[in-house]
């Protein structure tokens, strides 16, 4: 029996997200939704949960199903309270004062620490926050969990927790997942919708092999289109030539004939359907100026200290030459942003163990988007480097309408905000990229964009990353922060294995 039924389902809101979608939902299924940024998941999530009517179409829910939506982002009332006090309180209040022992198991489920459980919300990164939003959901026992983005800003060992939590839950409770998350869709799904305007594509097929499915299932759509309009002009051009012969011979035959053939094209046409093409956020595109200099950054034994002054590492001799991706992997609060500020400082001239060439040209981009300054607006930045209507133009490739161009940038959407970054880096024309968890904010779309350039200019990079498919597809080189050392590693497997596996460690 099914927990979960669409029908004909269509939402609307400026533009058409999705039409005529119909998709079933049975026990223990765990469903990837993916599309690009902007494209419908997050209200999709909301009809499903209730919150948001449909512009048409159905959902039909098992009789006393239970659901909880985990949001994105934490509600404002939820932020002055502590860790278990905003648990706690998702119970109803009659519940709350004699099963408030089931707080504990949930927390002890998703390995939060005891040291965190009485801190209040707002004063925990957002990864901790949204564990707290996805135990408010798990202690009502729904059936169905729907995660908006459960993974963002959550580092692989979180990551493994939630990968780890999500394999033990009860065989007959659902999951629906949006995610940018590429490997963590591989591991937690087992079919993926990928959502489109028209013609959402559901395959019982985690994400990697579902993405190479839907590229072949539109490439014969691709092809069948053009056998059916190539059919419909060799009607119309048989036609063409049986209507001159039937004028001249005065034929009635050829005449109904030629219309008969017309008519047969036009069903033909009106049938075809062009292969459906995935909405797209907006291009990126970088570049790289290219440096004579061999060794860009060179690193001196460096002494790499926290904000508080604590020593984390020693950088040992290392090099960065032109045309090396160096990816820095570590535990949170082993110091990789820390060493990534290290580098921006000798860049911009301070002196120590690290030394950057004076050739080089710096392309930046921290996990927070901090560089943008949230008062200004996308036109603004982008017309310092190019005239207006160029600038303009620019903009709208980068995925901003003219409407957006002239909103201030701290009302942007995050993917909307990465965006410009990467516009304004490309604008900047580096040649040694240092970049603070890049995907962040983007989409899978714009992930394999940034791969894609980043590869392909051959640049020159610093990079911090939890994204293992990222990692995979851009480093050449890995240095993982170990034992108060910086180790060049071969490749990143060892550290990503290792990562995930304290999932299955005790919280401290």
């Amino acid at each position: 029996m099914s927990l979960l039924a669409t029908r004909a389902l269509a939402l609307t809101l400026g533009q058409p997200l999705f039409t005529n979608l119909d998709f079933t939902l049975a026990p223990a299924d765990r469903l990837g939704l993916i599309a690009a940024n902007g494209s419908g998941k997050s209200a999709l999530l909301s009809c499903l949960a209730g919150i948001l009517d449909p512009t048409s179409g159905e959902i039909i829910r098992k009789r006393g199903l239970k659901t909880a939506l985990v949001p994105q982002d934490l509600p404002e009332p939820l932020r002055p309270l502590a860790f278990r006090e905003a648990v706690l309180a998702a119970l109803p209040a009659d519940q709350a004062a004699y099963e408030s022992w089931r707080v504990e198991i949930v927390l002890d489920d998703l390995a939060v620490p005891l040291a965190l459980r009485e801190q209040p919300l707002a004063t925990l990164s957002g990864g901790w926050q949204r564990t707290a939003l996805l135990a408010r959901a798990a202690i009502t026992g729904p059936d169905l969990y729907l995660l908006d983005e459960p993974t963002n800003h959550l580092d692989l060992a979180r990551i493994g927790v939630l990968q780890a939590w999500l394999a033990a839950l009860p065989r007959d409770v659902a999951v629906i997942t949006t995610s940018h998350d590429r490997a963590f869709l591989d591991a937690t799904c087992s079919r993926s919708l990928f959502l489109r305007p028209q013609e959402s594509r559901l395959f019982a097929l985690p994400y990697t092999t579902a993405k190479a499915a839907l590229a072949a299932s539109d490439a014969a759509d691709a092809r069948r289109f053009d056998t059916d309009l190539a059919a419909a002009n060799q009607l119309r051009r048989q036609a063409a030539k049986l209507k001159n012969i039937g004028i001249n011979s005065g034929s009635d035959l050829l005449v109904t004939k030629t219309k008969q053939l017309n008519a047969r094209a036009a069903q033909i046409e009106a049938a075809a359907r062009p292969a459906p093409r995935e909405a797209s956020a907006g291009a990126i595109r970088l570049t790289n100026s290219g440096s004579a200099a061999k060794a860009l950054v060179t690193l001196s034994d460096a002494r790499i200290t926290a904000p508080d002054g604590r020593a984390l590492f020693a950088t040992g001799q290392k090099w960065i030459e032109a045309g090396d991706r160096v990816v820095v992997l570590g535990r949170n609060g082993a110091g990789k942003s820390q060493l990534l500020q290290a580098v921006l400082a000798a860049i911009q001239g301070a002196a120590g163990a690290i030394k950057a060439t004076p050739s080089l040209a710096l392309g930046a981009c921290d996990q927070d988007l901090s560089h943008l300054p949230p008062k200004s607006t996308p036109f603004a930045l982008t017309a310092a480097y190019a005239p207006d209507q160029t600038a303009r133009s620019l903009l709208a490739g980068a995925g901003l309408r003219p409407d957006l161009q002239s909103r201030r940038i701290d009302l942007l959407s995050g993917g909307q905000r990465a965006r410009l970054a990467f516009l304004l880096l490309r604008l900047q024309a580096p040649n040694f990229y240092l970049l603070d968890e890049p995907t962040n904010h983007l989409d899978i779309e714009g992930q394999e964009a940034l791969e894609t350039e980043l590869c392909a200019q051959g640049a020159t990079c610093l990079i911090v990353s939890h994204d293992r498919n990222f990692v995979r597809a851009i480093g050449t080189r890995f240095w993982e922060i170990s034992q108060s050392r910086l180790i060049e590693r071969d490749d990143p497997e060892a550290f990503f294995a290792a990562e995930i596996a304290r999932a299955t460690q005790t919280p401290p």
